[in-house]
């Protein structure tokens, strides 16, 4: 009987241990949960989502919108054990295959699925120490039970070990063979080591120039990618893996021996006139945004980022050419006969009106695309004094994303607005906001003119989850 003792003897183990480990990513491999954890989650508390009018049946999401959850909120709870479980899984990987002898494994595939488990256990607790204020920082495979019980660690440690196992995974390869796409890479290692030291440069201000050229010396360093001009390709799965592609969730329609790598999130995420449960939609803070510069594209029309993430009532969606999967806006948003105006997302919705009826889809979830990777360098040279170097980042996203004009102005602060601006428009859906608004110390602001009263300081963290504390003792005893 294999056991998780005698189960690692050959690259072929390996490699399944790493592929169960990747299998954690954003909760991916259950059908439901994909989108009822990661969303309500991450989205529903960000000033550019409202929810959709099913959503409001869920209490428990409910409550994320509201900012009234508590530590018992089952979804919270879901999403810090979801990640907690591919921690473990990459923590077995780490320490097993390490132990594989040379014979049954060659040294040099040893350590790569090494490093990509490394990457793998950076990225969970990379995901946790952005949603929690501290977290427990697993660094070993569990086996016995007394190790459950453990402490939260402070945020400078938990960088420490993230940013560790990140530098580890800066040794992997910048590109995979072709079936082997998806898999975590050099590009992608240094992309959110970037991102690590950004967002620690600001938590810790006595140490922010240091960590600002850290994270510059990173993300410089995330190369052999390019802007996708067809925006919308990337968000329908019609352009998976694209140049842009740093970081991407993978999905198929296959089922072949019983393969389950499919989902139901375009029904979550479709609005319920067009065929979808009608679970998240843009809000008037983000529709306001993307109209705010007005009519100034290369097309004669708003930045076109807007037509290509929302369906809302305007000319271009009632032309007579069916762009509304195949149908004039006014024709499917109306009520007996009537249009009405409901702006509703077109991102992460099948291309075609026939996939889009279908109970399942596999559209790619993008989760570090270049065009991130340039906003936070422009932003992390704006930080260090130097807007002039910072422009050219985010007037190629414009030009090439929204066949927009360069951005006026050239001021540090003109600069970092236009930041603000382009990151606001650039991922909606992708959940970068929150994180975004607590960097720049804006979260109270935005959250309040955006009417959503029942925000407060430590709402700015989720709680340990009920759960956590009641089966570890070390957390136990503290709060008791």
């Amino acid at each position: 009987m294999l056991t998780s003792g005698n189960y690692w003897r050959n690259l072929s183990d390996a490699e399944a241990g790493l592929a169960a480990a990747y299998s954690q990513l954003e909760y991916s491999i259950d059908t439901w949960s994909y989108a009822e954890v990661k969303w309500p989650v991450e989205a529903y508390r960000e000033d550019i989502i409202l929810m959709g009018n099913d959503a409001m049946n869920y209490p428990n999401w409910v409550e994320l919108f509201n900012f009234s959850y508590t530590n018992g909120n089952s979804q919270v709870s879901e999403y810090w054990w979801n990640n907690y479980t591919g921690i473990s899984l990459s923590n077995q990987v780490i320490e097993k295959v390490s132990e594989i002898p040379d014979e049954k494994i060659n040294p040099d595939q040893r350590s790569q699925i090494v490093n990509e488990a490394c990457f793998l256990r950076a990225y969970y607790h990379f995901k946790l120490i952005l949603n929690w204020k501290e977290i427990i920082i697993r660094d070993k495979y569990i086996t016995n039970q007394k190790d459950l019980s453990k402490s939260l660690s402070s945020r400078a440690d938990a960088w420490d070990f993230i940013i560790e196992d990140l530098k580890k995974a800066t040794a992997l390869p910048e590109t995979h063979s072709a079936d082997n796409v998806g898999r975590a890479t050099k590009g992608a290692a240094y992309a959110y080591l970037g991102f690590a030291y950004l967002t620690r440069a600001y938590e810790e201000n006595d140490k922010k120039s240091e960590f600002l050229q850290l994270a510059l010396d990173a993300l410089n360093q995330v190369k052999g990618y390019s802007l996708e001009s067809d925006f919308l390709s990337m968000f329908t799965g019609k352009n998976k893996n694209c140049s842009e592609s740093v970081f991407e969730l993978q999905f198929s329609m296959s089922t072949a021996n019983g393969a389950n790598y499919r989902t139901q999130f375009h029904k979550w995420m479709a609005a319920s006139e067009l065929g979808g449960w009608d679970e998240i939609l843009p809000s008037p803070t983000l529709m306001n945004e993307y109209l705010k510069e007005g009519q100034i594209a290369e097309t004669g029309r708003y930045d076109s980022r807007l037509y290509e993430t929302i369906f809302f009532r305007n000319e271009y969606f009632n032309d007579g050419t069916g762009k509304v999967f195949g149908d004039e806006y006014d024709e499917v948003f109306s009520n007996n006969g009537k249009p009405y105006d409901r702006p509703v997302f077109r991102k992460f919705l099948p291309a075609t009106p026939e996939e889009l009826a279908q109970n399942y889809s596999a559209i790619n979830i993008p989760l570090m695309r270049y065009a991130n990777v340039l906003l936070m360098k422009a932003e992390v040279l704006n930080e260090m004094g130097h807007p002039s170097q910072a422009i050219p980042f985010i007037n190629e996203i414009r030009q090439v994303h929204g066949d927009m004009p360069p951005m006026k102005g050239a001021s540090k602060e003109e600069v970092q607005g236009q930041i603000e601006h382009e990151r606001m428009i650039e991922f909606p859906l992708e959940n970068f906001r929150w994180y975004d608004l607590r960097r720049w110390g804006k979260l109270p602001e935005a959250i309040q003119k955006a009417g959503r009263s029942g925000f407060s300081g430590e709402k700015a963290f989720y709680p340990v989850p009920l759960t956590e504390i009641n089966a570890n003792d070390a957390l136990n005893k503290q709060n008791n």
